[in-house]
Parts: C-alpha cells; sequence; structure tokens
C-alpha cells in the first residue's frame, strides 16, 4: 500500500494512487518547480522542519533512515520559531523564503508559544503558504491489531478557514463572539482537488461531509459549491451526509468508506481525521499533507510531546510515511515504495520493534535501525 499524492495546476489539482504497491497516474503539464527542485548534483533539496519536543528526534530517524536507502533527497533544515509583528505570529523570513525556494517540505510536530499572543503555528504555516487542502489517508496497518481490520479512508479538509478563522471578539464581558468563514473561492478548490483525487485514486464517490442543516448559510454555500463542481466530474458519484451521521458509520463501520473520498470544511474534518487515525491505532501510524498552489508541507500531524522529549520514546513512524507521501510527490517512487515497505513491516515484525505508543518495547533508536535492516 503507498499513500501517492502529486501537486499540479490549476485545472488538475491531484493526482494519487490508492495502492501502496503501485504508482500513481500523472499529467503531463505538471509544473515542475511544484515537484521539488534537482540540483546539479540530481539530489533534491527539501526543507525540513525538525519541529518541538519530540520534533528533533524523529526527524534525525527520518534522516538517518534517508541516508541507508540513499534516497537522493539533501535535507535543509530551518527554525520556525516565531515572532509577533504587529500582533501578528509570523514565521522567520529564512524559513519562508527556503520553503518557497525547495516548494516541497518535510515538517515535525510544533508547539505554539503559550501566553505570548501568538497564533497557531501549524495554522499560521497554513496561511503563509496557501496550504488549502489537507490530506489524510488511513488504512489498517497489517500486523498490528486493532478493532478494527478493513480501514481505508481517504479525509480532505479545507485547510484556511471555517472556525480556524480566528475571528473572535468579546461582545461584553463574558460573551464571546467567534466567526465562521466560508468563501466560495476556497470551498471550490478544495472540492475540486477532492474530485481529482477521486478520479485519479479509483474511489468512485466524493462525500461531502456537512452540516447544512443547522448552519444553513456556511455550510450550505459549501454543499452549494460542490453541487456546482460536481457537473464537472459526471463519472464521480456525488454525496453529502450530516457529520454527526458520518461520525457514527466511521465509529461503527468504516468499512462504508473504502471507496470513498471525503471532503468537508475545516473543523469537521480536524475532528474526523483524528477519529479514522484512531481505527488503526492512532497518531503515530498517520500520514499527512498539506497541499498548496505553490508549496506542499509534509507533517506528522501528533503532538509533540514534551513529556517524553529527549527519552527515545518517540515513535517516528507518521512522520516517517508522511515523507513516503512526499517522495511519491516529488515522483521518487522507488524511494518511498522502499522505505514505507520497510517501517510497516517493521511494525508487523513484533512488539519487540515496535514503540511503546504502539504496544511494543523499542527506543526510538532501536526501531530506526529494525527500519534500516528491514531496507
Amino acid at each position: 500500500m503507498l499513500y501517492l499524492i502529486s501537486l499540479v495546476l490549476p485545472a488538475k489539482l491531484a493526482t494519487a494512487s490508492r495502492s501502496f504497491a503501485t504508482a500513481g497516474s500523472s499529467s503531463n503539464h505538471i509544473v515542475g518547480k511544484y515537484l521539488g527542485r534537482p540540483k546539479a548534483n540530481g539530489k533534491y533539496s527539501v526543507t525540513l522542519v525538525p519541529g518541538d519536543g519530540i520534533g528533533p528526534e524523529i526527524s534525525k530517524a527520518v534522516e538517518e533512515i534517508y541516508g541507508a536507502a540513499d534516497v537522493p533527497v539533501d535535507f535543509e533544515s530551518v527554525d520556525v520559531t516565531p515572532s509577533l509583528i504587529n500582533g501578528i505570529t509570523t514565521i522567520p523570513k529564512p524559513a519562508v523564503d527556503s520553503i518557497y525556494k525547495n516548494t516541497v517540505a518535510l515538517k515535525g510536530p510544533l508547539a505554539t508559544p503559550i501566553g505570548k499572543g501568538h497564533q497557531s503555528l501549524n495554522l499560521t504555516l497554513r496561511r503563509t503558504f496557501g496550504l488549502f487542502a489537507n490530506v489524510r489517508p488511513c488504512r489498517s496497518v497489517e500486523g498490528y491489531e486493532t478493532p478494527y481490520k478493513d480501514v481505508d479512508t481517504v479525509l480532505i479538509r479545507e485547510n484556511t478557514e471555517g472556525e480556524y478563522s480566528g475571528i473572535e471578539h468579546i461582545i461584553v464581558p463574558g460573551v464571546v463572539q467567534s466567526i465562521k468563514l466560508i468563501t466560495k473561492k476556497a470551498s471550490t478548490r478544495v472540492i475540486q482537488y477532492a474530485f481529482e483525487f477521486a478520479k485519479t485514486s479509483g474511489r468512485p464517490k466524493v462525500l461531502v461531509v456537512h452540516k447544512a442543516s443547522i448552519m444553513k448559510m456556511s455550510d450550505g454555500l459549501f454543499v452549494q459549491t460542490a453541487k456546482e463542481v460536481g457537473q464537472q466530474y459526471p463519472e464521480i458519484e456525488l454525496g453529502f451526509e450530516l457529520l454527526d451521521n458520518t461520525s457514527l458509520k466511521l465509529a461503527s463501520n468504516p468499512g462504508l468508506f473504502k471507496d470513498v473520498v471525503m471532503v468537508m470544511p475545516n473543523l469537521y474534518g480536524d475532528i474526523l481525521s483524528d477519529l479514522s487515525s484512531g481505527l488503526i491505532g492512532g497518531l503515530g501510524l498517520t500520514p499527512s499533507g498539506n497541499m498548496g498552489e505553490k508549496v506542499a508541507i509534509f507533517e506528522a500531524v501528533h503532538g509533540s510531546a514534551p513529556d517524553i522529549a529527549g527519552k527515545g520514546l518517540a515513535n517516528p513512524t507518521a512522520l516517517l510515511l508522511s515523507s513516503c507521501m512526499m517522495l511519491q510527490h516529488m515522483k521518487l517512487n522507488k524511494y518511498g515504495d522502499k522505505i514505507q515497505n520497510a517501517v510497516l513491516k517493521t511494525i508487523a515484525s513484533g512488539p519487540e520493534n515496535r514503540t511503546r505508543d504502539l504496544k511494543g518495547t523499542a527506543s526510538t533508536e532501536h526501531f530506526t535501525r529494525a527500519v534500516i535492516d528491514n531496507l
């Protein structure tokens, strides 16, 4: 099984493959600069944001495994410690320049400074680079037992607005108003992305998850936009479902979503993507890609876990699988296959090679070495 995602512009937003073992289809007019830029030595320069907490440990594991697999990537490590400029959380310019230059980045978990007026760092990154679609595939891992054995879901989340627009104010003491922002432009591009993903990954249905029964104008606009976009894709079935109903079905029978691409506004996607991760064993097994029109940033979606930082207990799997998505995006398929197969083989080999979050006994270093041995 191989998580494959590619960014193309603008009419064909994505190519993807559902299979872990085969390369995805691609369009001839993909613009090279969006797939990373090879240097004179044939290697690609990729921006690395190690992150906070356990971030540096799992980033180091990725670098070691890439070295052992001879991946033609040179990581360019940057610091994204934010500053407040006119009250706005701002990423350091060298980091911004690096990501725009390389067009592809891999990011570890980030912790937003508390009590200093900073906005979420993840949200800041999404807005800075226009990362409009968050893609979260979840699939059961063979050899790792969970209550669900047939999970194979793809969730695409609008990544820039909704309840996470950050528009809040105090009306009177004790009364706070938070504005949910839904625009036709943002809705159109993420829904179009979902249709393109469905078309190229062999999933025959796009399911729009919403709550337009209550939020008739905001979610109503999202639903209406999907109906309009859907007319461009007569070969793809378009469905609509209320958020609470989808949640119930996901938790009771995730196999219902095996041939479906779910697309939804920001907050719903945040919640349901974590729910989906729980079905396969948690966020430590879940890759993620954030797609924009100029750059793509792949990330581990779990937290920075400061309580175990520096103790050798961190699980690099999510960042490794996200990096495999990144390699597929860059058309470096054989390296993505090689690393991903080694990771899955390691997890399936038994608790002695799994980290503690996967009911194992392995340290970060032991797990990394086991993956290298399985290359």
